[in-house]
């Protein structure tokens, strides 16, 4: 049983992904919808609405032990920053908010990430973050003119673009992978 925070963002596109990959899917908006499940994705979407809406839900702590607990997370875009040392203080990392700009400056790109065969994920980057600042316990899997957009510390993958909206299954099959 995989979670999808489903408080704000594209949370419906990453749970039709996930269940189209074989996995069963709940949709976490309270504490005890993390019951149980063996990861969790937190998706893109807008970082200061996603915040308001964990604390409205008393989401920070239950989130913030889930993760300490070991099991696989995948934070994609605003997932990415919501776990950074500001936010949820999960991952020794610091993002940079719309680091490449507006929504006028979204792009895509074709990155080579560890883990992932085949050929390169296509990305899609829509008022992204990158990592800032990250302690010496993060592996940087990608970059986009050497800023890092994908990461990985123990248990969390994190990246800064939208596997979903590109139809890209391979990021969810190696957070699946993680899992089993």
């Amino acid at each position: 049983m995989v979670g999808v925070l489903a408080l704000q963002g594209d949370f419906e596109a990453h749970s039709k992904m996930l269940r189209d990959l074989g996995a069963d899917v709940r949709e976490v908006r309270v504490p005890k919808d993390l019951d149980g499940l063996e990861g969790l994705v937190m998706p893109g979407g807008e970082s200061t609405t996603m915040t308001l809406g964990i604390k409205r839900e008393g989401l920070a702590e239950p989130l913030k032990h889930f993760v300490a607990s070991g099991k696989p997370v995948l934070g994609t875009c605003a997932g990415m920053i919501m776990l950074d040392r500001v936010h949820l203080g999960c991952m020794d990392t610091l993002c940079e908010r719309n680091a490449f700009g507006r929504q006028i400056r979204s792009f895509e790109e074709d990155l080579v990430i560890p883990g992932i065969d085949g050929p390169p994920v296509r990305a899609v980057f829509i008022r992204a973050p990158w990592l800032k600042e990250y302690g010496d316990g993060v592996e940087i899997l990608a970059e986009v003119d050497g800023h890092p957009v994908a990461a990985r510390q123990d248990n969390m993958l994190v990246i800064s673009f939208h596997p979903e909206i590109a139809g890209e299954h391979r990021v969810h099959e190696l957070f699946l992978r993680d899992i089993a």
